[in-house]
């Protein structure tokens, strides 16, 4: 165990590193903390003078960066320790001291999952029943949010949709207007699908069997700073990268599938009730996007960042994917009902934030038209 007032050059593979707590209050835990949501979700307890522990393998590229930053924002405020959600003792060291816990870590990538589909359980399913296991034999165990997909809904194949010239759209006029409920039959496709899904499950029945503080966000696209996306996960923001680098595209598929996008400001608002709301959500799951209002195509997303940045980029198409939902926009009326919450940054004005925060981070901003900041 080693101190001091940031990652000191923080690499995979040693055991911990500690900025020692500026109170004694205990953190909030964040698994897969290094990564794109969890990073700003510190960032947004660290300001509010809460404690935060991450835990993550950092095994990610670039994720280094992401923990360097934070320490230096909030020297003296977070702890970090680098382990796998796989090693059940470490994970449940971790739990033991929090006072809540934020379930991030996860294989993301569907194609990793049809390459790998045994470590992408031992990730996905086997890592949140450590979480759920440690928190199961604790005698008061703090509450815990997990972040599921949309992917548990599978391929969606049975909703008739109408093509129009830059996307889909479902022939049932409630589904143009609300887009999917949590009604909706679960139907896990690929090894991801299967993964999360039964993880998703899991943290529902260990509610429902053991009496555990517990809430499932089913999310869709979510985008923002700090997020380096790749072409297999965080598409938003690869896509904005391809534009600032004058590079070209691969789209699997027609460009025309259509999804509900939240910036991830919106996202920290929704934990920020559901953790506020605990006793009246635990057990449930609710699908939490950017809904209706901030839905689009991919080739509608290109678009959008081609007026942007002012480098629409080249696409070069490709075969569909397997799993890839034509059509998924997230109904969030549960979570509304029962917390209030709706997103508040447009697609537009987000997209023009995510672009900024990613031309400064590499050192190239481009001219972002006032139209797109406001």
């Amino acid at each position: 165990m080693t101190t001091g007032g940031g990652t000191g050059g923080l690499r995979r593979g040693e055991p911990l590193r500690i900025v020692p707590p500026r109170q004694s209050a205990a953190p909030a835990l964040i698994t897969g903390g290094a990564g794109f949501v969890g990073i700003n979700l510190a960032h947004r307890l660290l300001s509010r003078g809460e404690q935060v522990m991450l835990l993550d393998n950092l095994s990610r590229p670039g994720v280094e960066r992401n923990v360097e930053w934070l320490c230096a924002a909030h020297p003296g405020g977070v702890r970090v320790e680098v382990a796998d959600v796989r090693d059940a003792g470490a994970v449940a060291r971790a739990v033991a001291e929090a006072r809540v816990v934020f379930h991030f870590a996860a294989q993301v990538a569907v194609t990793t999952s049809l390459a790998a589909p045994r470590e992408d359980f031992e990730i996905n399913a086997r890592g949140t029943l450590n979480v759920l296991e440690a928190l199961r034999l604790l005698p008061d165990p703090p509450p815990l949010i997990y972040t599921s997909t949309n992917k548990v809904y599978g391929g969606l194949d049975d909703i008739e949709l109408l093509r129009r010239a830059d996307r889909y759209e479902p022939a049932d006029s409630a589904l143009r207007w609300h887009g999917i409920d949590e009604s909706r039959p679960l139907a896990f496709h690929t090894p991801y699908g299967c993964s999360k899904g039964a993880a998703d499950q899991y943290v529902l029945d260990y509610a429902r069997s053991f009496g555990l503080k517990a809430v499932v966000f089913r999310m869709s696209c979510i985008y923002g700073p700090h997020q380096f996306g790749t072409e297999d996960q965080g598409w938003v923001a690869h896509f904005a990268l391809r534009a600032l680098d004058g590079r070209p595209i691969t789209v699997y598929g027609d460009g025309r599938q259509v999804r509900d996008v939240l910036f991830i400001d919106d996202l920290l608002d929704a934990f920020d009730l559901a953790c506020a709301h605990f006793p009246r959500l635990s057990g449930r799951a609710f699908n939490i996007g950017g809904g209706p209002a901030n839905s689009a195509s991919l080739l509608e997303v290109v678009d959008a960042i081609g007026r942007i940045t002012g480098r629409r980029p080249p696409l070069v198409f490709a075969e569909w994917r397997a799993g890839d939902q034509r059509y998924y926009v997230s109904d969030m009326r549960s979570f509304h009902e029962a917390t209030g919450w709706a997103p508040a940054v447009s697609l537009e004005e987000g997209l023009g934030r995510l672009c900024e925060w990613l031309a400064d981070a590499r050192g190239a901003r481009p001219k972002i038209a006032a139209s797109e900041r406001a």
